[in-house]
């Protein structure tokens, strides 16, 4: 009985409770307490632990403190501005002249790493931010199985999913998600929002669920999912001259409802 609860899925009761009932009163002052008394809990561990243990904790404590000084020397850099400190010029400057500021903003890191960090961090400006939230028993139906129907553990997905080629099933048996067949799709209608076009297109495979990473590893498809969809046929290229073969696409319907995948592709 003991193993079998440990190997049972929990699930976030908490995260779900305090979505649906909000937090205690004392709920935020009680966290920054804790906090605060972390400091000082960290720094008795640290003096009490002997040999590898006390190695490894301080080890992770130095990485942590490194990438603090990091971030914050960072932060410090790219907000500072310096001014030009020009020599003074003899007589009347024109009234234009005055007002213009010499600062020059500290440059931390090369033009190009920067155009890479404004594109990565594009790329997931996505059309639809925020979705509702789905519950475990909208997407899973239980299967009741066993000679008198006792057993529950088998669960049927209601929602479209995407299953990829080379997929072999489990046995029957042994099959705990069932994905029915009438609800795999291979193709979605992605829509290109500078092209203003609408292609039909293979999915490669689901990226991201913003619903859990249960449902992006089983393939499960429903509103705001990030999909790879494949663009080859569109003719599109690199800066180097290479043909894009997939891109990422976000989900703008319920496909569940409207039977079929409807997305705008991520430019």
């Amino acid at each position: 009985f003991l193993f079998r609860h440990r190997d049972m899925p929990q699930n976030e009761h908490i995260e779900l409770f305090q979505k649906r009932y909000g937090y205690r009163l004392d709920y935020f002052e009680r966290k920054r307490k804790k906090e605060a008394r972390m400091l000082h809990t960290n720094a008795r561990k640290a003096r009490k632990l002997r040999g590898l243990k006390a190695k490894i904790y301080n080890k992770k404590r130095y990485a942590e403190k490194a990438q603090l000084k990091k971030t914050i020397k960072q932060h410090e850099e790219s907000l500072s501005k310096r001014g030009n400190e020009a020599p003074v010029r003899e007589g009347a400057q024109p009234a234009f002249l005055l007002d213009r500021q010499n600062a020059t903003r500290a440059k931390v890191l090369s033009q190009m790493i920067k155009q890479k960090r404004k594109e990565k961090a594009g790329k997931w400006n996505v059309p639809l931010p925020k979705v509702r939230p789905i519950s475990e028993d909208e997407i899973f139906k239980v299967i009741r199985t066993g000679k008198r129907k006792k057993k529950q553990w088998k669960r049927m997905i209601t929602k479209v999913t995407f299953v990829p080629e080379d997929f072999t099933r489990k046995p029957p048996k042994f099959e705990r998600f069932i994905r029915p067949t009438g609800l795999r799709f291979k193709k979605a209608h992605i829509t290109h929002p500078e092209l203003q076009a609408t292609f039909y297109l293979d999915i490669l495979s689901v990226k991201k669920n913003p619903q859990s990473p249960l449902y992006t590893q089983l393939g499960v498809i429903t509103k705001g999912s990030i999909i790879e969809v494949n663009v080859s046929d569109l003719g599109l290229v690199t800066s180097t001259g290479k043909v894009v073969w997939g891109k990422y696409a976000q989900v703008t319907n319920n496909p569940e409802n409207d039977g079929c995948i409807n997305g705008v592709l991520l430019v």
